[in-house]
């Protein structure tokens, strides 16, 4: 069958999608992997057809627009009411639906839908794969009678807010029921010519690379598999390759911290000096950018732009991240506990699941002085129920289907509703 892949920048996000698009090409299927033109390169260096398609608009773009601590807030109006009990009402979420909320949805998806349309109907996929943000990849498939699938790329904030919008807009009087995403995209459906229906918002079906224990609960039907990171055209260093002489910590705080934010939020020197009172060997992965701030670094700490983390965390004895869906996942196929200082978007809510799986601990960044980070790690260190627990998440993951495995069954979901 086709296989058409759709995806918005940054390019975080296209990489959470390779796993399965491989998954799919090496099964015999043909895949694509359409995106607007500034992500060509990095398709094609994952080996990947790439089809470029409408105009790029660059993502830093939008923490620009709205200010860059409205964007390191946590989730975005109006997913906020998800996580914040005083703004689950109907006001509220009606109001910034049809503000911010489609103000964003618009921005990423507005320069690819007429190119990503008219991909679609020349080349006729059979199924079309598209991450939570890209609706536009839900109305390519809707235009010519392809399967949908929504990608999960980490919590499913999308996928919840829509429960709760629903449920919210089923209490309202009929005259009171507006619904700015189904207008916007039942507009795309008058153009095309289909009727809007929940699959533009949740696909006909949803892959989730997480473990039930890290997902949100909803009632939507999910298709699981493991998550199998993929972080770019990368080489291990020498040094990995020995052992480490005393336990290893390391710590990243993710690409988002400088590509869109320009900066981390806390102080890593002061993070460093705590740390260099455990016996303990720090890696850190810093920018470049940001590495003249750091001062002196201390003995037991190796500072480094970049290295594989799915290299790096099989020696670690803990981690240190910023819960970034990736870097939490991949970190969870190995049984190392986590220490998770979370901000932005979904990460609180990942952090708090992990905490709440009991494989590792949660400090928000404005909380994350060196002291409480220090004490934090070790009582990984030297808590056993830590590891005990990374060890049952590890397990849980390890149950899952690959991507691989998972191919069958995307061939009979296709199957059932191609066309429909």
């Amino acid at each position: 069958m086709r296989v058409l892949f759709a995806t918005n920048p940054p390019r975080s996000v296209l990489r959470y999608m390779v796993p399965l698009a491989w998954a799919l090409r090496t099964a015999g299927h043909e895949v694509r992997f359409a995106a607007q033109p500034a992500l060509a390169s990095e398709i094609t260096q994952a080996g990947l057809t790439a089809v470029p398609v409408g105009h790029s608009r660059d993502m830093p773009k939008v923490a620009e627009r709205t200010g860059v601590e409205a964007e390191r807030a946590g989730l975005p109006a109006p997913y906020d009411a998800y996580d914040t009990p005083e703004k689950a009402n109907w006001d509220y979420v009606r109001t910034a639906l049809a503000g911010p909320g489609m103000e964003s949805v618009k921005y990423g998806n507005f320069p690819v839908v007429a190119g990503l349309v008219d991909f679609a109907r020349s080349w006729e996929p059979d199924l079309v794969v598209w991450d939570p943000l890209c609706n536009a990849g839900a109305i390519a498939a809707a235009a010519c009678g392809a399967a949908s699938a929504r990608l999960l790329i980490g919590y499913d904030v999308t996928g919840g807010f829509r429960e709760l919008y629903l449920r919210l807009q089923a209490e309202q009087p009929e005259a009171e029921r507006g619904d700015a995403l189904a207008d916007w995209l039942g507009a795309y459906g008058r153009k095309y010519g289909f009727a809007f229906s929940e699959e533009l918002v949740t696909g006909h079906f949803t892959v989730d690379q997480f473990p039930a224990s890290l997902q949100a609960e909803t009632g939507l039907d999910y298709v699981r598999t493991q998550f199998i990171p993929y972080g770019g055209a990368s080489v291990v260093p020498g040094w990995l390759h020995k052992p480490a002489e005393r336990p290893r910590v390391a710590l990243t705080l993710g690409l988002s911290a400088t590509e869109v934010y320009g900066g981390y939020t806390l102080s890593l020197p002061d993070i460093f000096a705590a740390l260099s009172e455990l016996d303990v060997e720090v890696v850190a992965t810093v920018a470049e950018s940001e590495q003249d701030k750091l001062g002196t670094i201390p003995d037991n700490t190796r500072v480094v732009s970049y290295v594989p983390w799915q290299a790096l965390v099989p020696t670690c004895s803990a981690v240190i991240h910023h819960a970034g869906a990736a870097t939490l996942a991949t970190t969870a196929r190995y049984p190392v506990p986590q220490l998770s200082l979370h901000y932005h978007f979904d990460q609180p809510l990942l952090a708090h699941k992990l905490a709440e799986q009991g494989a590792g601990l949660e400090i928000h960044t404005s909380k994350a002085t060196g002291g409480a980070v220090r004490d934090a790690v070790a009582r990984l260190l030297s808590e056993p129920r830590f590891t005990e627990r990374a060890v049952a998440l590890r397990d849980e993951i390890l149950a899952l289907p690959t991507p691989n495995e998972l191919v069958g069954r995307l061939e009979e979901l296709t199957t059932k509703h191609r066309g429909r």
